[in-house]
């Protein structure tokens, strides 16, 4: 129900009260229009939606190296939900990691980085998510042991690791810049994932953006370098990687990233993506293991000799078909294999992730899937499949075996 603010005053009150709700609407409409752009920069729904469920419902599971959360519940509803938040209750949540009867969030809940959005951005996602439908679904209890679950621990970690400060621009810095920080920094909360972390579970900073591991992927290095990172990237491909998900030659986002891709960033303005890009070129380079194979010139038909016979064969059975022998994919960038640091990986990690689990990507050009492979691929072929891949797309060999992709997929249950 939208509340409209009609203006009286002695003169005119009867035309205040036709003109006055059309002229204070848009203003309303305005202030969750704005409330909505930030919770997707925020990229709120991936974390709080399951396969099947009720949107910002939670019950997502984050799998930890000390157990695994559940995502809460973020609808207006007042049992179950976040319908009986006061403001500050959802500004502590946001900046402190504090629920409203005291209790410390887990940090995977990423209040470190949202701690840097000022009060009313914080606000505008609260007008928005109150204005959806209540769902009443209660929150699953989380699965960790002790000590970790004892959340005293956690205001000992905020005083070490959380810095309860706002965004403050660089004066020595362009607003375009400015605005990439931001959003990187703050909404966004790229390091996240994008960066390593330490035995706390806190990230480095000495190594921001450098490329983590998370949940069984790779978060790649997104920093400047330009062999390992995303320096070398033209602007305009980094550009389309986070406004379509693909960048023909340097990267498709696949598993978290192609969720990031679905629910974040192609909703984003290009403006904002244009300031993402700016900043993201400027962070200091970090090296890193993986980087993009080498220009390889590759024919449109299956190599004569193969280190791995068998990957070859299910290549050619099941792969070429979408992604040809030279990596260009058919009728659709999604499915080019060029340039990709997936191929290049010698642990395979994303690759074999999408060939057991498959992947799906929401772009402007359509619904794109890959299948999964899990329950028609033993581990011997899966192992054959991506040492095959790696050999002949990147340039680093690997040497995955059944036991790795055993150990893989038990790992994803």
């Amino acid at each position: 129900m939208k509340i409209r603010l009609l203006h009286r005053s002695l003169l005119g009150a009867a035309l205040a009260v036709c003109a006055g709700a059309a002229l204070a609407q848009p203003a309303d409409q305005a202030l969750l229009e704005r409330g909505q752009y930030l919770t997707q920069a925020a990229d709120c729904l991936a974390c709080h939606v399951t396969d099947g469920g009720k949107p910002y419902a939670g019950g997502l599971p984050v799998k930890m190296p000390f157990g695994t959360l559940y995502s809460t519940n973020i609808t207006p509803d007042k049992e179950t939900g976040i319908g009986n938040w006061s403001d500050d209750d959802f500004v502590e949540a946001m900046q402190q990691g504090v629920s409203p009867d005291g209790k410390h969030y887990y940090p995977a809940f990423p209040y470190t980085s949202y701690t840097l959005m000022p009060r009313e951005d914080i606000l505008a996602i609260k007008a928005y998510l109150f204005s959806l439908e209540p769902v009443n679904q209660p929150n699953k209890e989380n699965d960790i042991g002790f000590p970790f679950n004892q959340r005293w621990g956690i205001a000992l970690w905020n005083m070490l690791f959380l810095d309860d400060e706002r965004f403050e621009p660089d004066p020595e810095q362009s607003e375009q810049w400015n605005r990439g920080a931001y959003l990187v920094e703050g909404p966004g909360h790229c390091g996240e994932c994008h960066t390593p972390r330490n035995f706390m579970q806190a990230k480095k900073a000495s190594e921001a953006l450098g490329g983590a591991t998370i949940q069984g992927w790779a978060a790649w290095n997104i920093t400047g370098d330009e062999q390992s990172g995303i320096g070398g990237w033209p602007d305009e491909a980094l550009a389309s990687y986070m406004a379509t998900g693909v960048a023909p030659g340097y990267g498709v986002a696949g598993g978290p990233m192609a969720e990031v891709v679905n629910h974040s960033l192609r909703h984003l303005t290009p403006e904002d993506i244009q300031a993402i890009v700016v900043y993201l070129k400027s962070v200091p380079a970090q090296p890193a293991e993986v980087k993009r194979p080498d220009d390889k010139a590759l024919a449109n038909e299956p190599p004569s000799e193969s280190r791995h016979p068998l990957g070859q064969k299910l290549f050619a059975d099941a792969c070429a078909s979408c992604h040809h022998w030279d990596g260009s994919g058919r009728q659709s960038d999604y499915a080019s294999l060029r340039g990709l640091r997936t191929v290049n990986d010698p642990n395979a990690l994303n690759l074999v992730q999408v060939i057991l689990n498959g992947d799906a990507l929401h772009g402007p050009n359509g619904h794109h899937l890959m299948p999964a492979f899990n329950r028609h691929f033993n581990d011997r072929e899966v192992s054959a499949l991506s040492n095959f891949m790696l050999s002949h797309f990147g340039s680093q060999a690997g040497e995955l075996t059944p036991e790795t992709i055993a150990e893989r997929r038990k790992e994803g249950h």
